[in-house]
C-alpha cells in the first residue's frame, strides 16, 4: 500500500508527472531526452537563395551555354589561319555572341549589323529557362501572380545587361570596336523579355488573364499567330527550294575558302545561322514587297537588280529575273494562307456553337477573321525589321526588307484571305439540328 504525504499531491494512474497521459496504469516512463541536431523549419518551406544570386547564376549560365558554340565555330575558322591566336578566337566569338543580340560591330570593313536570328533563338530560349529558375527560386511558382515574374525578369535583365558590357569591352580591339553602352542596353532589352516569357508560364499568369479577354478577341489573335508563322513556314520553305536549287554555287563558293575543313565546317555552320534571316526574307519576296542585297538594288516577284555580291553561300539562292510561267502560283501562297486560318477559325466557332446548340452570328465570325490580319502584320513585320541590317560599308550598308511594306502587305493579304475563308466555311457548312 502506497502512502501519500501530504507535499505529494495524489495523480491518477496513467499520467506522467508533466500531466500527460500515458496510456496504461503503472509507472510512468519517462521519453528519451533527443540528441541535439540542427534546428528544423516547421514551416514547410525550404530554404530559397537570395534573388540576386539567383538571377545572377541564372543569367551567366545562359550567358555561358549561348556563347560556348559561338566560340567553336568561330575559333574553328580563325584557328586555321597561322595568325589566329585562342585569345583572339575567343574575342571574335565574344564579338559574333553580341552580334546576336542586335549589337553592330564596328569592324575595318565598315559596320556589321546583320543579326544571326538562330543564334538569336539560342539565347532567347537559354534566357527563358533563366527566367524560369529565377522565379522557382523567389518561391513563385504556379502563384498565378504578374509580380513575382516582373521581378524575376528585371534581376536577370540587369544581370545579363552587366553581362554585355562586359563582354563588349573585352571584344574591343584595334580592328574590331563595340559600344558598351550598347552592349548593355541591348542585352538588358533581350534578357528581361525573355526572362518574363519564362517567369510567367512558371508562375501560371498567363492562364489567368487570358479569362478576362474577350473570347472573340483572344480567337483573332490565335488566329493572326497561325497566319504569321503559316506564312514565316512557306517562307522556309522557298528560301530552302532555292538554296537548294543553287547548291552547287554554294558548294563552289564554301570551297573557295582556304581555310582546311574545320574552317569551312565553321563557314557552313555562320551560314546555317542566317537561314532564318533567309526564311524572312523568302516571306517578303512572296509577298511582293522583296528585300535588298544593297544599296540601289531590288529582289522582287517582278524585279531582280543586283549587282556584284559576296561571296555567301547563303546568296546562291537568289532568283535569276522575275517570276514567269508556273512560278507565278506562288503569288497565290499567302491569299491562300489567310484562307486557311479563317477556314480553321470558322471551323472552331462552329464547332463551338453547336456545343453551346446557339447559331454562329456573321457579325461575331468576320469581325473575328478580321482582327487576324494586323496581328499577323504586326508578328511578320517585327520578324522582317530584326532580319534586315548591313555587311559592311558602301553598297552593302542596307541588306533585307523594308519592314513596313512587309507588314503593310501581310496585314491586307491576311485579313482578305481570312474573311474569305470564314465566311465560305460559314456559308457551306450545314448547322447542326437542334433538339430539344
Amino acid at each position: 500500500m502506497t502512502s501519500i504525504t501530504p507535499d505529494q499531491p495524489r495523480r491518477p494512474a496513467g499520467v506522467d508527472p508533466d500531466d500527460r497521459p500515458t496510456g496504461r496504469a503503472g509507472p510512468v516512463s519517462r521519453p528519451r531526452p533527443r540528441r541535439p541536431g540542427p534546428p528544423h523549419r516547421t514551416d514547410g518551406r525550404r530554404r530559397r537563395a537570395p534573388l540576386a544570386v539567383a538571377a545572377v547564376v541564372a543569367a551567366g549560365w545562359a550567358a555561358l551555354t549561348s556563347y560556348l558554340p559561338v566560340a567553336v565555330v568561330l575559333g574553328s575558322i580563325q584557328l586555321s589561319e597561322d595568325a589566329a591566336s585562342v585569345t583572339g578566337a575567343l574575342r571574335t566569338g565574344l564579338a559574333g555572341w553580341l552580334l546576336g543580340h542586335g549589337v553592330p560591330l564596328d569592324s575595318d570593313a565598315g559596320p556589321l549589323g546583320l543579326t544571326p536570328l538562330a543564334l538569336t533563338a539560342l539565347v532567347v530560349w537559354r534566357l527563358t529557362r533563366a527566367g524560369v529558375h529565377t522565379t522557382r527560386a523567389l518561391g513563385a511558382r504556379g502563384s498565378g501572380e504578374v509580380r513575382p515574374a516582373l521581378v524575376a525578369a528585371g534581376a536577370v535583365g540587369l544581370g545579363y545587361a552587366l553581362l554585355g558590357v562586359l563582354a563588349a569591352v573585352g571584344a574591343d580591339t584595334d580592328g574590331m570596336r563595340l559600344s558598351p553602352l550598347r552592349a548593355g542596353v541591348n542585352l538588358a532589352l533581350v534578357g528581361m523579355a525573355a526572362a518574363l516569357v519564362g517567369a510567367l508560364r512558371t508562375t501560371g499568369a498567363p492562364a489567368v488573364l487570358l479569362r478576362r479577354v474577350p473570347t472573340a478577341l483572344h480567337d483573332g489573335v490565335r488566329t493572326g499567330l497561325v497566319a504569321g508563322l503559316l506564312l514565316a513556314g512557306a517562307g522556309a520553305g522557298a528560301a530552302g527550294l532555292a538554296v537548294a536549287t543553287g547548291g552547287g554555287d554554294a558548294a563552289d563558293m564554301i570551297g573557295a575558302y582556304r581555310t582546311g575543313v574545320a574552317g569551312q565546317a565553321g563557314i557552313t555552320v555562320v551560314s546555317l545561322a542566317y537561314t532564318p534571316n533567309a526564311a524572312i526574307w523568302a516571306t517578303s519576296y512572296l509577298l511582293g514587297p522583296g528585300f535588298a542585297v544593297g544599296t540601289d538594288t531590288a529582289v522582287r516577284t517582278s524585279e531582280v537588280s543586283v549587282g556584284a555580291l559576296p561571296a555567301v553561300p547563303l546568296l546562291a539562292g537568289l532568283p535569276r529575273g522575275p517570276v514567269d510561267g508556273v512560278g507565278a502560283l506562288l503569288l497565290a501562297v499567302p491569299l491562300l494562307i489567310g484562307m486557311a486560318a479563317g477556314w480553321l477559325l470558322a471551323r472552331r466557332l462552329l464547332r463551338s456553337a453547336a456545343d453551346d446548340r446557339t447559331p454562329l452570328a456573321w457579325g461575331s465570325l468576320l469581325g473575328t477573321a478580321a482582327l487576324a490580319g494586323p496581328v499577323a502584320g504586326l508578328l511578320v513585320g517585327a520578324a522582317a525589321a530584326l532580319s534586315g541590317g548591313s555587311l559592311g560599308g558602301g553598297r552593302l550598308a542596307e541588306v533585307g526588307p523594308v519592314a513596313w511594306q512587309v507588314a503593310a502587305v501581310a496585314t491586307a493579304v491576311v485579313t482578305v484571305g481570312a474573311l474569305l475563308g470564314a465566311a465560305a466555311t460559314r456559308a457551306f457548312t450545314r448547322p447542326p439540328t437542334l433538339r430539344p
